[in-house]
């Protein structure tokens, strides 16, 4: 809006100057018309525009500002009149100057309301972007896991374990948890972050790249997931830089750490043939100060840009203010032989709407100043051309001295063909006044543009935050009740059928807590209990043969932290039938502080290496982060053991 009155404010200077004090009540009335569009004042400001016209002489071309208002009404085609009888009342010049005033009005007005259009859509697009997302995984997930489970009930109510639909679903569930959270490369960030940090690693982060990466970015998190599950196991670095990029069609993943003195491939693993394969490189190396890089790079596959509409309205607007100025000026030249120049500077002054032109700007100026000696006084109303893209090129602190420059030359120029003083005036703010609108002009499409693709990628990002939950849900929910149902359905098809019997109905009751996760998947909030799931989890680790410590300490939680806790519990669980062959697990609870703290721990470790780069490791890490909790893992001595720790009354941003 502060744009719009300043090319306002230019426009009535000029006629303020030529001796109209009505110019400023146009001027007025037309701010306020923007800014209340009240259909009353168009009315008011015809009878001020006219009266400027007849009884103070002003040009015609202050009508522009009637007509510009007029095209925002209803009342549009009265704008026809309103020409026509600047034209009556006026030279060619002044009407042409009418026209393009009242385009010049309508423009800007117009972009400003499309401006507002799209910031107000903004939230509202993001969260159709997500409940639409959120009810097409419904869809994926109900046709697929909810038709197995509701076969693995039926198998189990006449007593016959379905342990191929268990196995399968449980390999659907993790594949899909997958595919959700390969479109982004934003979590496995988060993660790595808290992994560092937690291994006392400062960590500094840097992202430079857009969101959902498609396919390119399950690999590059799969290489930062790599890449700091190596620094975590060295235990050598101190320092660690994680960077994304984009340049051009590809976007680039460096992790930088004073971890180690050699660099090798083991770091990686097999993962350089899939980088390659998928048309990108992975190197690794060191710097002169014995910093290890490793350095990723792989196209990035976004959804196509749309053309902007409001950009393609701004170029057009431009072009025919353009047009219409250049045609004064051939007019006052009376020749038609400067046309050629005049193209040149047009077809320059449009290019200059995606950026800075060095070399189109240089060229404009000579063909701004060059001519003025062979065209005299025509000539210098084309200096207002070269006053807009440089205000939009360069910073205000060097545009503002370059226009005042181009204005200084103008006034010099016009003293030196000897014209009057108010004339020299006059040509002098109408340089200002044109590089205004035209700058104007150029701004706000490209602040429309900027908006709208703001608005997209934050729809785009609602869309990867749906998914990503949907992924964390799937693992850490669904996956653990699936686990649990295999591991039941196995152990009853082994056992003879009284005792699987018992298995069976565990079964039962463990397809309708899966229905339930299925539906918390699907977007249908869970919650969960702490002592509930260490209840359920006892029962699983000892239908796995494995003796169950259980000593809860802790008292009533808030539900989000009961909930959370009661995942990662679940995830422990999973994690010690998974990658163990454990058969002690102690779980136990206790509050100190304000703060509750989680303990699973186990023997039986198969790596004396903990995993910090897994999935679930990092959805856990997540989820305790929102509750400004922590996470941490050791091994030792053959027993591994995870520990959560949160605030019992977390407060939890919406």
């Amino acid at each position: 809006m502060k744009l719009i009155a300043l090319v306002f404010a230019g426009f009535a200077s000029v006629y303020v100057v030529a001796g109209s004090p009505l110019a400023l009540a146009v001027f007025g009335v037309q701010v306020l018309f923007a800014w209340r569009r009240s259909w009353w004042l168009v009315p008011l400001q015809a009878v001020l525009a006219y009266g400027s016209v007849l009884l103070f002489g002003s040009s015609v071309g202050i009508l522009g500002f009637v007509g510009g208002s007029l095209l925002l009404t209803p009342f549009w085609p009265l704008a026809l009149p309103v020409a026509v009888s600047a034209a009556l009342l006026g030279r060619a010049d002044p009407a042409i100057s009418m026209v393009l005033i009242s385009l010049v009005v309508y423009g800007l007005t117009k972009m400003i309301d499309r401006i507002d259009e799209v910031n107000a859509a903004r939230l509202s697009l993001a969260m159709t972007a997500a409940a639409e997302e959120r009810l097409r995984i419904a869809a994926e997930l109900s046709t697929g896991l909810g038709r197995a489970l509701a076969a693995i009930a039926d198998g189990a109510r006449t007593g016959s374990p379905d342990v191929e639909t268990a196995r399968t679903s449980l390999a659907e569930a993790r594949a899909a948890a997958a595919s959700y959270r390969a479109m982004s490369l934003a979590p496995e960030i988060t993660t790595a972050k808290a992994m560092l940090t937690a291994a006392g690693v400062a960590a500094d982060v840097r992202t430079g790249h857009a969101e959902p990466l498609g396919p390119a970015g399950a690999l590059l998190a799969a290489v930062l997931r790599e890449a700091v599950t190596e620094i975590v196991r060295r235990r050598t670095a101190t320092t660690c830089l994680v960077e994304t990029l984009t340049e051009g069609a590809t976007v680039r993943l460096r992790v930088r750490h004073d971890g180690a003195r050699t660099a090798g491939d083991e770091s990686v693993g097999d993962l350089r043939a899939q980088v390659e394969a998928a048309g990108g490189t992975l190197t690794i190396g060191l710097t002169e100060d014995a910093s290890v890089i490793v350095e990723a790079t792989l196209p990035a596959v976004r959804p196509p840009a749309e053309p902007s509409r409001d950009s393609t309205l701004a170029t057009a607007l431009l072009a025919v203010v353009l047009v219409g100025s250049s045609a004064k000026s051939l007019l006052a030249a009376g020749s038609l032989w400067p046309a050629a120049l005049l193209a040149v500077i047009v077809i320059m002054q449009l290019r200059s709407v995606e950026g800075r032109h060095p070399v189109a700007l240089s060229i404009m100026a000579v063909l701004t100043f060059a001519p003025i000696p062979l065209f005299g006084q025509s000539w210098l109303g084309v200096a207002g051309f070269l006053a807009g893209p440089v205000l939009l090129a360069f910073s205000w602190v060097v545009a503002v001295p370059l226009v005042a420059v181009i204005v200084a030359v103008v006034a010099v120029s016009g003293v030196l063909l000897g014209m009057p003083a108010p004339l020299v005036v006059n040509y002098a703010i109408s340089t200002l006044v044109t590089g205004l609108f035209v700058y104007g002009l150029l701004k706000l499409a490209r602040l429309t543009r900027e908006l709208r693709e703001s608005r997209d990628g934050l729809a785009r990002a609602a869309v990867v935050e749906e998914r990503l939950r949907a992924a964390r849900d799937l693992h850490d929910l669904l996956g653990h009740t699936l686990a649990a149902i295999l591991l039941k359905c196995e152990l009853a098809r082994r056992l003879d059928p009284e005792r699987g019997r018992k298995e069976l109905d565990d079964v039962l009751a463990m397809t309708e807590r899966a229905m339930a996760d299925l539906r918390a998947v699907s977007g249908e909030r869970r919650e969960l209990s702490l002592t509930e799931e260490a209840e359920s989890g006892r029962s699983l680790l000892s239908a796995a043969g494995i003796d169950v410590e259980l000593d809860l300490a802790h008292t009533a939680l808030a539900q989000e932290v009961d909930t959370t806790l009661g995942i990662v519990l679940r995830e422990a669980i999973t994690n010690v039938l998974r990658h163990s062959s454990a058969r002690r697990c102690a779980i136990t609870t206790s509050v100190k502080d304000g703060v509750v703290r989680l303990s699973v721990r186990n023997d039986g470790v198969r790596s004396t290496a903990p995993r910090p780069g897994s999935s679930g490791i990092g959805n856990l890490t997540t989820r305790l982060a929102r509750l400004d909790g922590h996470l941490a893992v050791a091994a030792e001595d053959g027993w591994f053991e995870l520990t959560a720790t949160a605030p019992t009354r977390a407060w939890v941003p919406v």
